[in-house]
């Protein structure tokens, strides 16, 4: 199964790659197309109401998970809805999904499970759709295994929401035969040190709130994210030059998404005010394993987190929140306006 699924992927994302779609395409085709492979078995274990429970029944640990699964997918079910999957996220993102994939045969090697052990399985990812794939309506959508969480609403055939966004990497950096040096979210850290290093020493101290870094992302699985006050430096605090490369190392985790997802996100932050920005480090300085450390960087309508303790400093854990439309909230609230309520269990 493992070679179905993840020879398929990667088959798949190289040829559908290699053209880019436009982020008002029809969502609801594709989704439908995906549903229309189920038999009915697959399809009732695949679908929930809009606002089902399940919905935000959402995290990134390996656990038991509603919806279907690569193990229950032949390849033509598989094709569809990874032609979905790639709908859905930019380029960077659908190369990230795939490489998170494949780190959990990395974990059977430096665990040494067997390779048909299905706690570390690569096959175990799931899709689960929300509402009825509608060009008018709304409905939602998700693919989540470990340290992949992508959590989709649309509207009107395009993207309204696509948040909360997690991905993971462990190992952060790999130290094993199979793909030794691969890292995964290296921009994602080598760009975070970047960007503390470039500030003097008074910057770093108002920076650095605690030596200490915290053991996951604060925000954790929480329905909704709520962190109190933005801790750290400020956007008006930095130079030109730092400002844009806080402005690079934010656009590392907004260029996952399509491009009109990235450019609403990006014109939110703007609209509101970049002053509004603050950058907060905690932990260690150094980058290298066995140093833990973490940041965060947010604003009133965007929350980034990025964390690297467990398994000796070589294992991250990163997230995007919107903080006023995860799960679209917007969407959802026009659902209930017109009646309509399930939240069924």
């Amino acid at each position: 199964m493992y070679a179905k699924s993840i020879l398929t992927l990667g088959i798949i994302l190289v040829s559908i790659w290699l053209t880019q779609d436009l982020f008002a395409q029809d969502l609801s085709s594709k989704a439908k197309a995906f549903l229309e492979t189920l038999d009915p078995n697959l399809r009732q274990k695949a679908t929930f109401p809009f606002d089902h429970s399940e919905r935000f029944n959402w995290h990134f640990i390996p656990r038991e998970r509603k919806g279907v699964n690569f193990h229950d997918l032949n390849p033509v079910q598989t094709e569809a809805g990874l032609q979905l999957l790639k709908a859905s996220l930019g380029l960077p993102g659908q190369e990230k999904t795939q490489a998170i994939i494949e780190l959990e045969n990395v974990l059977r090697v430096v665990e040494n499970r067997p390779p048909n052990d299905t706690y570390r399985d690569p096959d175990n990812y799931f899709f689960s759709l929300f509402g009825t794939p509608d060009a008018s309506g709304e409905w939602g959508w998700r693919f989540e295994g470990h340290h992949v969480s992508l959590n989709f609403s649309s509207k009107r055939g395009t993207i309204a929401s696509a948040t909360p966004t997690f991905f993971g990497s462990n190992p952060g950096i790999v130290q094993v035969d199979l793909h030794r040096g691969k890292q995964v979210l290296e921009k994602e850290t080598n760009l975070g040190f970047a960007f503390l290093e470039s500030l003097d020493e008074s910057q770093k101290a108002i920076a650095i709130y605690t030596d200490k870094a915290p053991n996951d992302i604060l925000t954790g699985n929480d329905r909704k994210a709520s962190l109190q006050s933005p801790k750290g430096i400020g956007y008006s605090q930095l130079t030109k030059s730092q400002q844009q490369m806080l402005e690079e190392l934010i656009a590392v985790y907004l260029i996952n998404y399509t491009d009109s997802v990235r450019d609403r996100l990006w014109g939110k932050v703007r609209s509101t005010g970049i002053q509004h920005v603050h950058f907060a480090w905690a932990g260690s300085t150094v980058n290298a394993i066995g140093q833990p450390h973490y940041y965060r960087i947010q604003h009133p309508d965007l929350l980034i987190e990025y964390d690297n303790v467990q398994n000796n400093a070589n294992h991250v854990h990163t997230v995007v929140r919107d903080l006023n439309n995860d799960f679209g909230e917007d969407v959802l609230g026009n659902h209930y306006s017109y009646g309509h309520s399930h939240q069924a269990e």
